[in-house]
């Protein structure tokens, strides 16, 4: 299918410019650490729902918008995962089957549909049965730990993924959150203020750091992390639903849109010029936005004798920047990746300044990526 093509070598494509030190989105810290292992799922899932189509028609894709597949194959993908032991137990043996196909075909002198989907079948519920893949959503991992030198408290990078169901888009989430939680400060910090080395820690550690929230962490993540929320709103829920932790920055990585021709119709101008790219391969256009909320400074909490008050953040939002303002955050970027056949097509229709207005674009061709042309 034409669109597997596309999609495959849009994340190839991606997980390139993502492992070349030199690219701009290299430069920011830790974001191909957290990106790599979501795009490595969303390539397993693409790999499943390839191998399903072998038996299975029932295949659809948000033409319109997003891109990707809609959400249902997400979470029948994830049905299937889930039940592949039992369907698995109901299935012959794959020899067992070829056996059965090889003595079909000698008798009734007829290619076995039937246990040709059969085997088919059996071979998706083995591959996908301990599989890791996108799935609605992606639970918690903390990759760093460290201290604020300033607060004396420590602070986690914890990142989690999400397909929202509504918009049709992988997301990535990352945040930035301090702890002063009291077991947590006494364990973590030292003497001098700094990281206790005396504590190891084998990272990354499924779920937030703090044993004691994590539980409550990952159902608080899956609940607020919808693409209709603002990363401010994301920021400021997680900041009003846990009183010791303090988000002092989130990060949001949209995938998409994705274009790819003849497949998708969410841009008519795109669609025309890419449907005249030869391969499948070079005839797409991925799209990324990366979305930053930053806390501009903490507004103490205050203990009285009736009542007491958290500490909060107050988040930047550059209202300056309407489209900052819109998106609810401190900064964004705009990405895009096309390949230089697809970059040609465009750019020879006069087209390019047009549809990469506002992105920062990046060719690429075989193993290399050209930036901000």
């Amino acid at each position: 299918m034409r669109y597997f093509a596309s999609i495959d070598a849009a994340l190839d494509g991606l997980d390139v410019f993502l492992r070349d030190d030199s690219s701009p989105l290299y430069q920011h810290e830790l974001v191909a650490r957290t990106v790599v292992p979501y795009l490595a799922r969303l390539g397993a899932s693409f790999d499943s729902w390839r191998n399903r189509l072998d038996f299975a028609s029932k295949f659809r894709i948000s033409r319109a918008d997003s891109g990707f597949p809609v959400f249902q194959n997400v979470l029948e993908l994830e049905k299937d995962r889930r039940s592949a032991a039992s369907r698995l137990a109901a299935i012959p043996e794959p020899a067992a089957l070829r056996a059965d196909m090889a003595d079909f075909i000698l008798r009734h002198k007829a290619f076995p549909k039937e246990l040709q989907d059969r085997l088919a079948e059996r071979l998706y519920f083995e591959t996908i049965e301990n599989g890791e893949f996108f799935t609605p959503f992606v639970l918690p991992e903390t990759i760093k730990v460290s201290v604020n030198p300033k607060t004396k408290r420590p602070f986690y990078v914890t990142h989690w993924g999400v397909f929202d169901g509504t918009a049709t888009l992988p997301m990535i989430y990352s945040a930035v959150i301090e702890d002063s939680t009291p077991d947590m400060v006494e364990t973590l910090v030292g003497k001098d203020g700094k990281l206790n080395r005396d504590v190891d820690i084998p990272l990354p550690v499924g779920g937030l750091l703090n044993p004691e929230l994590a539980r409550r962490f990952d159902q608080w993540a899956e609940a607020n992390s919808s693409y209709s929320l603002t990363p401010a709103t994301v920021a400021a829920n997680m900041d009003e639903e846990f009183e010791t932790l303090h988000p002092t920055q989130l990060r949001r990585i949209v995938l998409g849109p994705f274009y790819s021709a003849g497949i998708t119709q969410n841009n008519d101008t795109v669609s025309i010029i890419l449907d005249k790219v030869g391969e499948a391969e070079n005839a797409w256009l991925l799209s990324w936005t990366i979305q930053d909320i930053y806390s501009r400074h903490e507004r103490p909490g205050r203990k009285g004798l009736w009542s007491s008050t958290p500490a909060r953040q107050e988040y930047h939002i550059e209202t300056n920047d309407l489209e900052a303002a819109r998106m609810g955050v401190s900064t964004f970027e705009k990405h895009a990746l096309i390949p230089h056949e697809a970059y040609q097509a465009l750019y020879a229709a006069g087209q390019a300044d047009k549809v990469f207005a506002g992105y920062k674009t990046h060719i690429i061709s075989g193993k290399h990526v050209i930036s901000d042309v």
